[in-house]
């Protein structure tokens, strides 16, 4: 759990000792980790980063899986070359540090992002995942691009005041058992969907899990964790490849705990 001086778990979990295969680039007024598969293909898929940003291995290493399964990927810099938070520095400033960081301002960001994909990549369908603070991102942009078709938060911060109920294309919500995020908002949440929701989602908790535990947590030295951690990202695979690719948006609501 969260406490006063440490408002925030992220620090939790491993490291990866990862090397990338792409390679950055400039998207106008912002920098980008970019990977394609080798086959030409239309569909991509943006990485939003955590509080560490967008140079950590993990999250590199997560875009490579998805290259791996046929998207072209990118990790953009929403912090737009502002430092990234470091376990080493002072917990007691976080939450200054976070007001100048907000993952629901990031437009400018995003459109930029969204034409390099379109002009540069020759993206067509396209879609999004965010770890952490970059899962509260992914919520805020499902709400305001139609063009990005499917949309995974994981562990994103939820406050019992949210209301995310106006998607516009499918989204699918990963929580950790074990996470400082209170079940009972999570159970808001899933609530606040099924009663408003017009497109189909997902609310999922993975049992004993904690924060950030698919792309924080090594399942070679978390052997006990690794049906979750390789469970969640294959759920967050299917999850992109169902809806990246359907048609219509005439979609049922439904949610799974």
């Amino acid at each position: 759990m969260a406490n006063e001086s440490r408002p925030c778990p992220c620090d939790i979990g491993d490291r990866f000792d990862y090397e990338s295969r792409g390679q950055e680039v400039q998207a106008e007024h912002i920098k980008a980790y970019v990977c394609k598969p080798p086959a030409s293909t239309d569909k991509a898929v943006i990485v939003i980063h955590d509080i560490f940003g967008w140079q950590l291995p993990n999250t590199r290493y997560v875009a490579d899986m998805l290259v791996a399964h046929g998207y072209i990927a990118i990790c953009p810099d929403f912090y737009v070359g502002r430092e990234a938070w470091k376990p080493s520095d002072d917990w007691s400033k976080f939450d200054d540090w976070l007001k100048t960081r907000d993952a629901r301002k990031i437009n400018k960001e995003a459109d930029a992002v969204l034409k390099y994909l379109k002009e540069q990549c020759g993206a067509k369908k396209l879609g999004v995942v965010g770890f952490c603070w970059g899962g509260i991102a992914v919520r805020h942009l499902m709400m305001t691009y139609p063009e990005l078709k499917a949309g995974v938060s994981l562990n994103g911060l939820i406050k019992d005041s949210d209301d995310i109920s106006n998607l516009l294309n499918p989204t699918f919500f990963i929580f950790a058992e074990n996470d400082f995020i209170p079940v009972h908002q999570v159970t808001l949440l899933e609530q606040k969907l099924k009663k408003n929701c017009k497109v189909s989602y997902e609310v999922k908790i993975y049992p004993g899990q904690t924060h950030g535990f698919i792309h924080r947590r090594r399942e070679d030295i978390n052997p006990q964790d690794k049906p979750y951690i390789e469970g969640g990202r294959k759920d967050m695979i299917n999850w992109l490849n169902k809806y990246i690719n359907r048609r219509t948006s005439n979609l049922i609501c439904n949610a799974i705990m």
